[in-house]
């Protein structure tokens, strides 16, 4: 997730992070660049204006001067004023209406509407306890109604029929009816998405508007379309009153221009960011945890509430108890490791939230790290239950065996009892001390050199591996 700008500014900030004294000129060179990276990260230019202007005026003065590590302390303020930028503090959903709250999904056609109101609906369900009615509006495209069927389906929520000869106003008047007499939390309407902001468009979603006043009126917009997004938005809400943005696909926007932007350009909070295309890829955002990430220095926090949430407590405690116990970690439980690193976005997705890890995150995946533990698990998957329990009974014939039924070399057979080999050390090592000193330790696990075919030699548990650690 902006990659490419995360690059550029930590770059440009290298030059002062050790200065002993910051000059004008020092200063003034490492702005430039600053605005530079900004600017390629189709930030919007009167955005990046008060960006800068917020930095110099703070940097030239007290704060810095007198401080015994002025380059540092000119980081945090960048960090600082982005987060300002951005809008200061993460702003939830205010579901505070006599039941159903209803909010409506607003955006155009493309921006991933449909599927953000299924991870909306899924985060409300597990995150906030709610329960949750999905209903289309869309008329224009018999698609819509029926993709938003199977999304409902998939995340367990209640789906509302209908059909393209309904009015949009008729249909969300009688789910938000069905929600009262059912006594469900929140409806979701889905609304029709065109491929520009027009008129009609515009008139249409007005009414429906003005006949459900919805409590919370989001607009998805998609993340790669950089400033464009925020004007987008803006567009928008100088027809309809926004509550909110749902900023799309961040997972493929190298640039970051559109996180950067929407704020100050719409008046308007981002409340959420898609982050991938399963239903629950779905963040809240946080301008401070954002404004890390975009520096360099991780997010630990939404990497533990994600632990929290994705990670399966039970088992996590019962392999702990288990090692504690001295009864080991056989490749059964190697293999719970990996699932729990594929539920929790993979490798690089972790680690790209661990700070100064967000190098190893990209090397991660230039290697080829999550094909690689699929492979890993392919070879688990070949063994008896027998081979899984005790590795040691694993000779050359099994091995090849084993690599046949994986469609694998042997010599990778042997690379996944290695690193076995290296994660049941770590289990032994940190059971009981919790995920803290867990993942303290497991920077150092972390070879050089990332190539292989397996993965490179990463212990999968070793980066990021949460399931058997309780937090501690």
């Amino acid at each position: 997730m902006f990659d490419n700008l995360t690059d550029r500014l930590s770059h440009a900030l290298k030059s002062v992070t050790g200065q002993a004294k910051l000059t004008e000129d020092n200063i003034k060179g490492t702005l430039r660049e600053v605005r530079m990276a900004l600017l390629e990260a189709d930030v919007a230019l009167p955005v990046v204006k008060e960006f800068i202007n917020g930095v110099k005026e703070r940097a030239v003065g007290q704060e810095v001067s007198k401080s015994l590590k002025p380059g540092q302390v000119f980081v945090k303020i960048v960090q600082q004023e982005m987060v300002k930028v951005m809008g200061a503090a993460n702003e939830e959903l205010n579901l505070a209406a006599q039941p159903p709250a209803v909010v409506m999904m607003a955006g155009l056609q493309g921006a991933g509407k449909t599927t953000s109101v299924a991870k909306l609906s899924l985060w409300l369900k597990e995150r906030k306890k709610k329960s949750v009615l999905v209903v289309s509006a869309d008329v224009y495209r018999p698609a819509a109604i029926q993709q938003l069927e199977t999304l409902a389906g998939e995340v367990g929520v209640e789906f509302f029929p209908s059909t393209t000869e309904q009015d949009p106003v008729d249909i969300a008047k009688a789910a938000i009816q069905h929600a009262k007499i059912k006594h469900i939390d929140v409806v979701i309407v889905d609304t029709a998405g065109r491929l520009h902001v027009d008129g009609d468009m515009m008139d249409e979603i007005k009414r429906l508007y003005a006949a459900i006043t919805p409590i919370e009126t989001l607009f998805t917009v998609d993340s790669m379309t950089g400033q464009d997004a925020a004007n987008t938005a803006k567009a928008f809400n100088d027809v309809l009153p926004l509550t909110g943005v749902v900023l799309t696909k961040t997972d493929g926007d190298a640039r970051g221009g559109a996180a950067l932007s929407v704020r100050q350009i719409t008046g308007k909070p981002i409340k959420f960011l898609g982050v991938g295309e399963k239903t629950d890829a779905l963040e809240p955002f946080h301008p401070d945890r954002v404004a890390s990430r975009i520096l360099g220095m991780g997010d630990v926090l939404s990497l533990i509430e994600e632990v929290e949430h994705k990670v399966d407590q039970k088992k996590a405690e019962k392999l702990a108890g288990k090692i504690k116990k001295g009864k080991g970690f056989d490749l059964e439980d190697f293999r719970d490791q990996l699932q729990q690193m594929k539920n929790m976005g993979g490798m690089s997705a972790m680690m790209s939230k661990m700070p100064g890890m967000g190098k190893m995150a990209q090397a991660a995946e230039d290697a080829g790290a999550e094909k690689g533990m699929m492979q890993m698990e392919a070879v688990i998957n070949s063994m008896t239950p027998h081979e899984r329990r005790f590795p040691d009974v694993i000779n050359g014939s099994r091995k090849k065996r084993i690599a046949t039924g994986a469609g694998v070399q042997i010599q990778d057979v042997n690379r996944v009892l290695k690193q076995h080999k290296q994660m049941q050390k770590m289990m032994k090592k940190f059971a009981g001390k919790g995920m803290a000193k867990m993942m303290r330790g497991m920077k150092g696990m972390l070879p050089p050199g990332m190539g292989g075919n397996m993965g490179g030699g990463f212990p999968p548990g070793g980066a990021g591996g949460p399931g058997g650690f309780p937090r501690g």
